[in-house]
């Protein structure tokens, strides 16, 4: 299986689906080494995947007017969560759940304290982080700019793993960057999702995901994090999709059809 995959759009679009938490594969060789049993996993895995997310962009990719790209993450983030920094600067190692994760979302034992995530970070982490540099490099080479819609979702009720989890829970959250979201990219958002509801900024997840590469660096990458909350559209946790589903990718779609050209 391989760990990630490209799926082309419109050669003149912009726009990067990134979705990077919707998967549940963990490898054989990458499961001994975490010590719930499978029904605990099972249990772990419903919690920490951003269900249905997938689906969600593959659906926004057909009803938008001009086709998107979209790079996907085919493995779960419990093998290691490419959206976290692999050093000092992650805060989430606070927690044990760093680029490679010791704990769980419980704050139980996921995989022993001192498991070395150098073999994990050079067989998953980087080769990911090379290719999704190169996806928003080919976007900026083929339009002149890159816009990244990076696609969450959210627990309704706060999990003890979250840094953040007192502040509001709104049906739609937008994580943003100083640099790299644009205000017209916030507005976009902010209309495209009017009709979910209240849409925040920042809470209960704050930022967006940018290859280090481009991060701070280059304007011409404009980034914003979608975060649903997930009785929007499923059942929690780790249930089937409802009706909602639809209205998101509807959504969607006009956010990526909002993306100049």
């Amino acid at each position: 299986m391989p760990s990630f995959e490209l799926l082309p759009g419109d050669p003149g679009s912009p726009v990067l689906l990134h979705v990077p938490h919707s998967a549940r594969a963990v490898p054989a060789d990458v499961r001994a080494g975490i010590v719930l049993d499978d029904t605990a996993l099972d249990r772990e895995l419903d919690h920490i995947t951003d269900a249905h997310t997938a689906e969600l962009a593959a659906r926004a990719a057909v009803l938008a007017q001009v086709r998107p790209w979209r790079f996907v993450n085919r493995l779960s983030r419990l093998v290691v969560d490419p959206e976290r920094f692999p050093d000092e600067r992650e805060e989430m190692a606070a927690v044990g759940m760093g680029a490679v994760y010791t704990r769980t979302t419980h704050r139980g034992e996921l995989r022993p304290a001192d498991t070395d995530p150098e073999p994990l970070l050079a067989r998953y982490f980087r080769p990911y982080a090379r290719a999704m540099t190169e996806a928003v490099a080919g976007r900026l080479a083929a339009t002149g700019r890159a816009v990244i819609i990076d696609v969450h979702s959210y627990p309704t009720e706060p999990l003890p793993y979250e840094l953040h989890g007192t502040g509001p829970r709104p049906p739609v959250c937008l994580g943003t960057d100083a640099f790299h979201t644009p205000a017209w990219l916030t507005e976009a958002a902010r209309t495209a999702f009017a009709d979910m509801g209240r849409t925040g900024l920042d809470s209960p997840f704050a930022g967006t995901y940018v290859p280090l590469e481009f991060y701070g660096a280059d304007a011409r990458v404009a980034a914003v994090m979608v975060e649903i909350r997930r009785d929007a559209y499923m059942t929690e946790p780790g249930g089937a999709p409802g009706p909602g589903l639809h209205r998101l990718a509807t959504a969607l779609a006009a956010l990526v059809d909002a993306a100049p050209r």
